[in-house]
């Protein structure tokens, strides 16, 4: 019964069709990007406000800027009481939230279709009219740096993926916590707060997206009444980073924490990003990383560390897309009790070494193919899913013809592309190797059992 049931599974995600979307897109004469994604299922609508400035855009010395006027994008304005937006925005049945990462801020809400021109409204009242004090900026940071020491200090795993990830950027401004480094967030102020607001909340600098119960012309109109007026940056160009060198060594980390109950040993290599109109590299290592590592059950590690050898209690693999410059794919090994990391390292290595000379069982690569398929269709049942997939790729340097074809791309790949991305990626010399210790482990140094 439960093959029936699989292949059955199998069978509605091969041939069940996706959800065709209506995209639509703009440009106001003020520079700002607005994509429109009609979906008429309910009378709900996403409203997003996505600004092509993140983590990695700051000026260095001002780590955390960007996460930290995420916060006090929430104070008042010329027109708005502090905390006023999520208020009105609750007050009408909705939700509100905002996020940034290294490439990207984005600011959202969720509502009933009708408030759309509300929600507007106060969206470019806070792009260009913020009006912060110096009481915002004291309240603000002290929650900041609270959140800094519960994601982070209060995390050796998260403590040590901080150090891995200096380690692995030498040059690119990746290598610098989003959240920021606690002894420069400590010294934020006003003046650096106001200074990359002014620079990056520019209509010029931001895309609008709108998902939902809309009509695209509706959705222009709005925002050419609401976000048409605001004044531009003048001079933004666009962005530059430091280029990452070609890396000559393997580095390795060793992080011991007495709050570890569970080591590990991950390494992260450095990895290609999708690119506009080249996304295919990009797609073959999304299945390398699910073929590795993307379930214990069928997975290369999982099926060789943790039930053939029991040398693990898990295994994981993981690669991120969707970076404006150079990404990474990460491998792991969570030891099974009496087992070192040397141990672990030693055999995660031997399992990666065998996948690399015996390639990509077939069958497993037609079902990682439909798991990938059948993925795709469901995460479209998602308004918020939708806009994200959009706003996330457009800050990130792809276009609208990029989304659409992801999914095409992603269907394409075959086993002979897989296996040339992971050779040119799986490379020592470009990877850092972490291992997470309590302090009744001790790593084990020999270099014949880490080899």
């Amino acid at each position: 019964m439960k093959r029936l049931l699989s292949a059955c599974f199998a069978i509605m995600a091969v041939t069940l069709p996706a959800t065709a979307q209506e995209v639509t897109d703009y440009t106001l004469d003020n520079g700002m990007d607005v994509v429109v994604i009609e979906d008429h299922r309910a009378p709900v609508v996403v409203h997003m406000v996505w600004y092509r400035a993140g983590a990695a855009d700051e000026d260095p010395g001002v780590s955390g800027i960007a996460h930290f006027l995420e916060h006090l994008l929430f104070k008042a304005t010329d027109d708005m009481e502090s905390g006023e937006l999520s208020r009105v925005v609750a007050e009408n049945g909705g939700s509100d939230n905002a996020f940034t990462s290294q490439d990207y801020t984005a600011y959202f809400q969720r509502v009933a279709a009708d408030r759309l021109d509300l929600m507007m409204t106060m969206e470019a009242d806070r792009m260009r009219d913020l009006q912060l004090s110096e009481d915002d900026i004291a309240t603000e940071r002290d929650v900041i740096l609270e959140e800094r020491a519960m994601r982070t200090d209060n995390s050796p795993g998260a403590l040590l993926n901080e150090q891995m990830q200096a380690a692995l950027y030498q040059n690119h401004p990746y290598g610098i916590p989003v959240i920021g480094w606690r002894h420069e967030m400590e010294q934020l102020g006003l003046d650096e707060a106001m200074a990359y607001y002014r620079k990056y909340y520019a209509p010029n600098n931001a895309i609008l997206v709108v998902a939902g119960d809309v009509e695209p012309e509706e959705v222009l109109a709005m925002a050419e009444e609401h976000y048409g007026p605001l004044e531009p940056t003048e001079g933004l160009e666009p962005r530059a980073r430091p280029l990452e060198p070609v890396p000559l060594a393997e580095r390795r980390i060793t992080y011991e924490d007495p709050r570890v109950s569970q080591p590990y040993v991950v390494r992260s290599y450095l990895a290609p990003e999708r690119n506009p109109g080249e996304q295919e590299e990009a797609a073959a290592l999304v299945y390398l990383a699910e073929i590795l590592g993307g379930n214990s059950a069928t997975s290369v590690f999982g099926q060789a560390l943790e039930f053939d050898q029991n040398i693990a209690v898990s295994t994981f693999a993981g690669y991120s897309a969707l970076n404006l410059d150079i990404s990474s794919i990460r491998i792991g090994v969570v030891p099974a009790q009496g087992v070192s990391l040397a141990e672990a390292e030693a055999a995660m290595d031997a399992t990666l070494a065998e996948f690399m000379e015996n390639g990509i069982d077939p069958a497993q690569f037609e079902r990682i193919k439909t798991r990938i398929r059948a993925g795709d269709i469901y995460a479209q049942d998602s308004m918020r899913g939708l806009a994200n997939r959009y706003g996330a790729a457009l800050t990130s340097g792809l276009t609208i013809e990029d989304v659409k074809a992801w999914p095409e791309v992603l269907q394409s790949v075959t086993p002979d592309d897989v296996m040339a991305a992971a050779e040119k990626v799986l490379q020592r010399s470009h990877a850092v190797t972490g291992w997470l210790t309590g302090p009744t482990t001790t790593p084990d140094t020999d270099a014949e059992a880490i080899q």
